[in-house]
């Protein structure tokens, strides 16, 4: 694939595009390695075009935006995916312009056996505050071709968190010990508080209870006033990298459990810096699309993304929302806990 064509790598002088023919055999042409410029934290030195030691993750990567490629990609990492399936996603309020297409992910669901979209209910006082009005927003926004388990509606369950940061316990959607295996199929974008929202806020937000767990990531005294307003998140009081390390201690909780039989995908599309928790009121995207990834590997994943970021000629939004709020940390903690391989391949599959 001549990945120059896109506007994501057409920058000035950078030499570091240039690719290694991959291991991985398809019936076309063998995958290439591609080279990017790295994040500049944690960083993967296979990236780089240095030498490491040990082992590289591998992250697939394609520049086709449909959901024939977002089914291609997902068989080449489902080998350990089996039983009763939850697919992760963010449902988004409503109307909300940039979440993944529905039809992409209807088509994609219909491929997976005794499987189902699995959500939680939000902390922030939205229109997915309540279950009754979350399903109405589901809705809305064309999630119910299927049926969709907001896993937190009797409650939540504790999942504790092994070596953690900060966190011991936190308290997820109680339905979520009702899964075998679980897909993160994640839209990649910006956030307001984690600078961007990879597969590790996906599952460290998504898959937590939204009154408690959800409390407990954020930090939030939910004694101080509920529901919260709408401007809560400003008064958190803890650090912009504390708030990382919570995510990574929430996530690690969710990947302990599952262990191999967890996976993921980030969609790179309408790449706005909001979250698609802002709704219509979303800034609109001034990045071009790049494509879709999928890994076994939750750190080479939101590493591999935020590099093409990095490498990105037009990214300079996204680039300066994701290091005004200490983004990069979610990286380096991840790291620290030894949830990933920060050492990846990005093979490029047609």
């Amino acid at each position: 694939m001549d990945i120059s064509r896109r506007n994501l790598f057409k920058m000035a002088g950078v030499a570091a595009l240039g690719a290694a023919v991959g291991q991985f055999n398809t019936a076309n042409a063998a995958p290439k390695i591609l080279k990017l410029k790295a994040a500049p934290v944690v960083g993967s030195t296979n990236v780089t075009g240095k030498k490491f030691l040990g082992t590289a993750a591998k992250v697939y990567f394609t520049d086709k935006l449909d959901a024939a490629h977002l089914i291609k990609l997902y068989n080449m990492i489902n080998g350990e995916i089996f039983g009763k399936v939850g697919i992760k996603v963010h449902t988004g309020e409503p109307h909300g312009p940039n979440i993944i297409p529905r039809d992409w992910v209807r088509q994609f669901q219909a491929q997976i056996p005794n499987s189902n979209l699995i959500e939680t209910n939000t902390l922030y006082n939205g229109n997915r505050y309540t279950t009754k009005n979350h399903r109405e927003t589901i809705k809305i926004n064309g999630w119910d071709f299927c049926p969709v388990d907001i896993m937190d509606e009797q409650g939540g369950v504790n999942f504790p968190v092994n070596g953690g940061f900060h966190l011991k316990e936190v308290t997820m959607g109680k339905n979520l010990v009702n899964y075998d295996s679980v897909i993160v199929l994640t839209h990649f974008k910006g956030h307001a508080m984690g600078g961007f929202g990879g597969s590790l806020k996906n599952i460290a937000i998504g898959m937590a209870s939204g009154q408690d767990g959800k409390a407990q990531v954020h930090a939030y005294d939910k004694a101080t006033a509920m529901p919260p307003a709408s401007d809560w998140w400003k008064n958190i009081p803890i650090t912009q990298e504390y708030f990382m390390e919570n995510m990574a201690d929430s996530g690690k909780a969710t990947c302990d459990h599952f262990g191999k039989r967890i996976v993921f995908i980030n969609v790179m599309r309408r790449m706005s810096v909001d979250c698609d928790c802002a709704g219509v009121g979303a800034a609109e995207p001034t990045m071009a699309d790049v494509g879709i990834l999928a890994s076994t590997d939750i750190l080479a994943i939101d590493q591999a993304c935020c590099d093409l970021v990095w490498t990105a000629a037009d990214s300079k939004d996204l680039r300066e929302r994701i290091e005004s709020r200490k983004g990069l940390r979610q990286l380096s903690a991840m790291a620290e806990l030894k949830m990933g391989n920060p050492q990846y391949e990005l093979i490029s599959v047609d």
